[in-house]
Protein backbone atom coordinates (compact mmCIF):
# COMPACT_ATOMS: atom_id res chain seq x y z
CA UNK A 1 0.00 0.00 0.00
CA UNK A 2 1.52 3.38 -1.13
CA UNK A 3 0.20 6.21 0.99
CA UNK A 4 1.08 9.94 0.71
CA UNK A 5 1.10 12.09 3.47
CA UNK A 6 1.60 15.87 2.89
CA UNK A 7 3.59 16.45 5.77
CA UNK A 8 4.77 20.26 6.97
CA UNK A 9 6.44 19.87 10.12
CA UNK A 10 3.24 21.77 11.64
CA UNK A 11 1.73 20.07 14.99
CA UNK A 12 -1.47 18.86 13.27
CA UNK A 13 1.26 17.06 10.25
CA UNK A 14 3.24 15.02 13.08
CA UNK A 15 -0.10 13.98 14.30
CA UNK A 16 -1.28 12.78 10.99
CA UNK A 17 1.95 10.67 10.09
CA UNK A 18 1.58 8.99 13.91
CA UNK A 19 -2.13 8.53 13.32
CA UNK A 20 -1.29 6.69 9.66
CA UNK A 21 1.42 4.44 11.40
CA UNK A 22 -0.98 3.70 13.78
CA UNK A 23 -4.53 2.81 11.46
CA UNK A 24 -1.82 1.35 8.99
CA UNK A 25 1.64 0.31 10.54
CA UNK A 26 0.48 -3.39 10.32
CA UNK A 27 -0.19 -3.14 6.67
CA UNK A 28 3.90 -2.00 6.24
CA UNK A 29 2.71 0.29 3.99
CA UNK A 30 5.23 2.60 1.72
CA UNK A 31 5.17 6.23 3.05
CA UNK A 32 5.95 9.52 0.67
CA UNK A 33 5.84 12.69 2.63
CA UNK A 34 5.55 15.75 0.68
CA UNK A 35 6.44 18.98 1.85
CA UNK A 36 5.80 22.34 -0.37
CA UNK A 37 7.56 25.40 -0.27
CA UNK A 38 5.73 28.43 -1.40
CA UNK A 39 7.60 31.19 -2.37
CA UNK A 40 7.23 34.04 -0.03
CA UNK A 41 5.08 36.81 -1.54
CA UNK A 42 7.72 39.42 -0.96
CA UNK A 43 9.05 41.56 -3.31
CA UNK A 44 12.39 42.71 -1.59
CA UNK A 45 15.78 40.69 -1.91
CA UNK A 46 14.91 38.95 1.15
CA UNK A 47 12.60 36.56 -1.15
CA UNK A 48 15.30 34.51 -1.84
CA UNK A 49 16.98 34.32 1.26
CA UNK A 50 13.39 34.10 2.92
CA UNK A 51 12.65 30.84 0.69
CA UNK A 52 15.88 29.01 0.88
CA UNK A 53 14.75 29.08 4.42
CA UNK A 54 11.52 27.40 4.26
CA UNK A 55 13.39 24.72 2.22
CA UNK A 56 16.36 24.68 4.82
CA UNK A 57 13.15 24.07 7.49
CA UNK A 58 11.41 21.59 5.81
CA UNK A 59 13.93 19.83 4.67
CA UNK A 60 14.77 19.01 8.72
CA UNK A 61 11.19 18.41 9.07
CA UNK A 62 10.96 15.62 6.67
CA UNK A 63 14.22 14.16 7.93
CA UNK A 64 12.75 14.34 11.40
CA UNK A 65 9.24 12.36 10.11
CA UNK A 66 11.79 9.64 7.86
CA UNK A 67 13.91 8.90 11.34
CA UNK A 68 10.52 8.25 13.19
CA UNK A 69 9.33 6.10 10.03
CA UNK A 70 12.66 4.37 10.37
CA UNK A 71 11.82 4.06 14.03
CA UNK A 72 9.12 2.22 13.46
CA UNK A 73 9.96 0.13 10.69
CA UNK A 74 7.90 1.97 8.09
CA UNK A 75 9.24 2.38 4.29
CA UNK A 76 9.43 6.08 4.06
CA UNK A 77 10.47 8.81 0.94
CA UNK A 78 10.54 12.42 1.33
CA UNK A 79 9.77 14.66 -1.40
CA UNK A 80 10.27 18.54 -1.38
CA UNK A 81 8.55 20.19 -3.89
CA UNK A 82 8.07 23.83 -4.83
CA UNK A 83 5.05 25.99 -5.84
CA UNK A 84 1.05 26.44 -4.93
CA UNK A 85 0.86 23.59 -2.09
CA UNK A 86 -2.35 22.70 -3.56
CA UNK A 87 -1.01 22.13 -7.07
CA UNK A 88 1.99 20.96 -6.13
CA UNK A 89 -0.03 17.82 -4.11
CA UNK A 90 -2.62 17.27 -6.76
CA UNK A 91 0.40 17.29 -9.30
CA UNK A 92 2.22 14.34 -6.94
CA UNK A 93 -0.81 12.58 -6.70
CA UNK A 94 -1.31 12.04 -10.46
CA UNK A 95 2.29 11.08 -10.62
CA UNK A 96 2.71 8.46 -7.92
CA UNK A 97 -0.87 7.24 -7.81
CA UNK A 98 -0.55 6.88 -4.06
CA UNK A 99 -3.75 4.33 -2.56
CA UNK A 100 -4.13 7.44 -0.17
CA UNK A 101 -3.70 10.43 0.47
CA UNK A 102 -3.91 11.67 3.97
CA UNK A 103 -3.67 15.81 5.06
CA UNK A 104 -4.37 17.17 8.42
CA UNK A 105 -6.50 20.25 8.95
CA UNK A 106 -4.94 23.67 10.45
CA UNK A 107 -6.53 24.19 13.89
CA UNK A 108 -6.00 27.13 15.64
CA UNK A 109 -4.96 27.14 19.29
CA UNK A 110 -6.21 29.39 22.06
CA UNK A 111 -4.29 31.36 24.08
CA UNK A 112 -6.53 30.07 27.18
CA UNK A 113 -8.23 33.60 27.69
CA UNK A 114 -12.24 34.15 27.63
CA UNK A 115 -11.81 35.68 24.23
CA UNK A 116 -9.71 33.70 22.80
CA UNK A 117 -11.98 30.35 23.78
CA UNK A 118 -14.94 32.09 22.22
CA UNK A 119 -13.25 33.31 19.04
CA UNK A 120 -11.90 29.50 18.62
CA UNK A 121 -15.64 28.19 19.34
CA UNK A 122 -16.98 30.34 16.73
CA UNK A 123 -14.02 29.22 14.10
CA UNK A 124 -14.54 25.51 14.65
CA UNK A 125 -17.83 25.98 14.22
CA UNK A 126 -17.40 27.53 10.89
CA UNK A 127 -14.90 24.68 9.70
CA UNK A 128 -17.14 22.16 10.57
CA UNK A 129 -19.29 23.84 7.78
CA UNK A 130 -15.94 24.22 5.45
CA UNK A 131 -12.36 22.64 5.11
CA UNK A 132 -9.16 24.54 4.42
CA UNK A 133 -7.88 25.88 0.99
CA UNK A 134 -5.87 22.71 0.65
CA UNK A 135 -8.47 20.14 1.40
CA UNK A 136 -10.92 21.35 -0.15
CA UNK A 137 -9.49 21.95 -3.25
CA UNK A 138 -8.08 18.45 -2.99
CA UNK A 139 -10.84 17.05 -2.06
CA UNK A 140 -13.03 18.23 -6.34
CA UNK A 141 -9.73 17.26 -7.46
CA UNK A 142 -7.46 14.19 -6.43
CA UNK A 143 -7.84 11.08 -7.99
CA UNK A 144 -7.47 9.13 -5.07
CA UNK A 145 -9.02 8.23 -1.94
CA UNK A 146 -8.43 11.13 0.61
CA UNK A 147 -8.38 11.24 4.42
CA UNK A 148 -8.80 14.58 6.22
CA UNK A 149 -7.66 14.45 9.87
CA UNK A 150 -9.07 16.95 12.20
CA UNK A 151 -6.75 18.88 14.28
CA UNK A 152 -6.03 17.60 17.99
Amino acid sequence: MKIMIAYDGSRNAKLALARTITMFGELKPQLILVAVAENPRDITENNEALFNDEVDELKGFLAEAQTLCQNEKISAEALLLDGDARKMLLAATEKLRPDLLVIARHSHEPDGGFIARSLTYFVDELDYMTFGSVSSFLTRRAQCPLLILPSM
